[in-house]
C-alpha cells in the first residue's frame, strides 16, 4: 500500500512539473543547444575534475534547462534539437525520471527517440555517456595505450561505454549565425583535439573550456549555456545564461573579467573596460575570457572556494563577490568576520554596487567542503548604495536639519511680512 501511495505521489509531482513546463513554453521562444558535449578523463570517478559536460548555442533562451545536473546522483542531462519546446521539455522530464529510477545513460538517452527532432545527451562520471534522438556527433575513445578513435554518428543512439576515457560532441549551426556552414568541419576538429588533450592528461573541466573556446571562435555557436563538473557537482548556474526571456546568453569567447596577478583584485565586464592596471599596485591586469571563467568556476583545486550568492540578481554581483571571497579566504582563512569585512570594503570602494553591507551572520561558512554562502539584504528606498558611515550621529544630523528648516521658515516669514515689521519698528 505504501509503495502505491509513493507511486501516486510521484506521478502527481511529474504531472505538476510537466504542466509547469508546458505553461512556461508558451511564453518562452525557441531554445535549443546547438552544441552539447560530455568529457570523461577518469572513468573511475576518483579525480574531482575527471568528468564534465556543457552546452552552448547561437540561439536565445539558453537557460539551465539545456544543462541540467543532479548533485545527488552525479549526472547531467544536456538537451537540444529542432523539435518544438514542448517535446524537448517532455524528453527532459522523461530522461531525468529514468536516471533517477536507476536507468543507465544509454537507456535514458534512448527515450529521446520518442520525441520528434529532440536530442538528449547524458553524462556521468562512472557509467559513461550517451546521446539519443536527433544529433550529429563524434564519439571519442582514448585507450590506455594512447590510441585515439574518433567515430561519427548521426541520429538514433551513440554511446561512450563505461570504463572508457573519451568524449561525445554534438555541433550544428543555427540559422542566422554569420558562421553558418562551419559546424561539420569544426565538430571533427574539436573532437580530435579533445582526444589529444585526454591522451595528454588534461582534466575534463579544462578540456571543456578549451572546446568551448574552439567552437565559439570557429563555429560561432557561442552563447551560454554553461558547464557542469559531474564528479564534484559544481555548475556554472546562471553565470552565462540569459538575463531575460527571449535573449541570448553571455558570449563565451569574449572577456568576462580582469584580475590582478599579484593580489587577486578583479572586476567583471563591462566595468573592467575602464581598468588596465591594478588600482592597488599598478600591475597590468590579466583578461579572463568567459570560457576560462567557466573552467575556473567548476574546477576543484586545493584553493578552490565554492561561493553561492543570494539576495541579488544585479549584473556582476555574483562574479565580483566570488572573487572577493576567494581572495579573503586565501589571505585570512574561512572566517565569516574577515569575509564580511572584505565585502564591506568592496562596497565602500565602489567595487560592489546595489547591495547592502553584510554582517558575519550573513556569511555561511563550511570549511570542510570549501563552501561559502553570502546573503545580501536588499537596500532600502531603492538605493544604489548603503548610507555613508559618517563620524557624526544621524540624530545630530536630523537635529541640524530641523534647525536649518526652522531658520529657513523664519527667513521666509521675514520676507513675507517685512513691510509690516518695518512699519512696526518705526512706530
Amino acid at each position: 500500500m505504501k509503495k502505491k501511495l509513493i507511486s501516486l505521489s510521484r506521478r502527481r509531482q511529474i504531472r505538476k512539473l510537466i504542466f509547469f513546463l508546458l505553461a512556461l513554453s508558451i511564453f518562452v521562444g525557441p531554445a535549443a543547444a546547438t552544441t552539447n558535449m560530455v568529457i570523461i578523463t577518469d572513468p573511475t570517478g576518483k579525480d574531482p575534475n575527471g568528468a564534465a559536460a556543457g552546452s552552448m548555442s547561437f540561439q536565445r533562451n539558453m537557460f539551465q534547462s539545456t544543462f541540467l545536473s543532479s548533485p545527488n546522483q552525479n549526472f547531467a542531462i544536456l538537451s537540444g534539437g529542432e523539435g518544438n519546446s514542448i517535446a524537448r521539455l517532455g524528453a527532459i522530464v522523461a530522461s531525468t525520471q529514468a536516471m533517477k529510477s536507476g536507468a543507465t545513460p544509454q537507456q535514458a538517452a534512448a527515450l529521446a527517440s520518442n520525441y520528434e527532432g529532440i536530442r538528449i545527451m547524458i553524462g556521468t562520471p562512472t557509467q559513461g555517456a550517451a546521446v539519443g534522438g536527433y544529433f550529429q556527433v563524434y564519439v571519442v575513445i582514448v585507450e590506455n595505450d594512447g590510441t585515439i578513435t574518433v567515430t561519427p554518428y548521426s541520429g538514433g543512439l551513440a554511446v561512450l561505454p563505461p570504463g572508457k576515457k573519451g568524449a561525445i560532441i554534438h555541433l550544428l549551426n543555427t540559422e542566422g549565425n554569420p558562421m553558418y556552414g562551419t559546424a561539420t568541419k569544426v565538430r571533427q576538429e574539436t573532437a580530435v583535439n579533445m582526444g589529444k588533450m585526454i591522451r595528454d592528461g588534461y582534466s575534463a573541466t579544462y578540456i571543456l573550456g578549451q572546446a568551448f573556446k574552439e567552437v565559439s571562435n570557429d563555429a560561432g555557436e557561442k552563447y551560454g549555456g554553461g558547464g557542469v563538473n559531474l564528479v564534484s557537482s559544481i555548475t556554472t548556474g546562471d553565470m552565462f545564461t540569459p538575463d531575460e526571456l527571449n535573449t541570448t546568453g553571455y558570449p563565451m569567447n569574449t572577456p568576462y573579467s580582469k584580475v590582478c596577478p599579484t593580489d587577486g583584485w578583479s572586476i567583471a565586464a563591462p566595468a573592467s573596460d575602464n581598468y588596465q592596471v591594478c588600482p592597488n599596485d599598478g600591475t597590468p591586469l590579466k583578461t579572463i575570457y568567459a570560457y576560462d571563467a567557466m573552467t575556473n568556476s567548476i574546477t576543484v583545486t586545493g584553493q578552490t572556494v565554492q561561493v553561492s550568492v543570494y539576495g541579488s540578481d544585479e549584473l556582476g554581483i555574483k562574479s565580483t563577490t566570488q572573487e572577493i571571497v576567494a581572495l579573503s579566504v586565501r589571505k585570512k582563512g574561512y572566517s565569516n568576520i574577515e569575509i564580511a569585512n572584505s565585502i564591506n570594503r568592496a562596497i565602500d570602494n565602489g567595487l560592489l554596487v546595489g547591495v547592502n553591507y553584510v554582517e558575519p551572520k550573513d556569511i555561511n561558512v563550511k570549511e570542510s567542503s570549501r563552501a561559502v554562502g553570502v546573503y545580501f539584504k536588499p537596500l532600502p528606498d531603492r538605493r544604489s548604495a548603503p548610507p555613508w558611515k559618517l563620524p557624526v550621529s544621524s540624530s545630530i544630523l536630523d537635529l541640524i536639519g530641523n534647525i536649518q528648516t526652522a531658520i529657513g521658515l523664519i527667513l521666509v516669514l521675514l520676507v513675507l511680512f517685512r513691510s509690516s515689521l518695518i512699519k512696526s519698528f518705526k512706530k
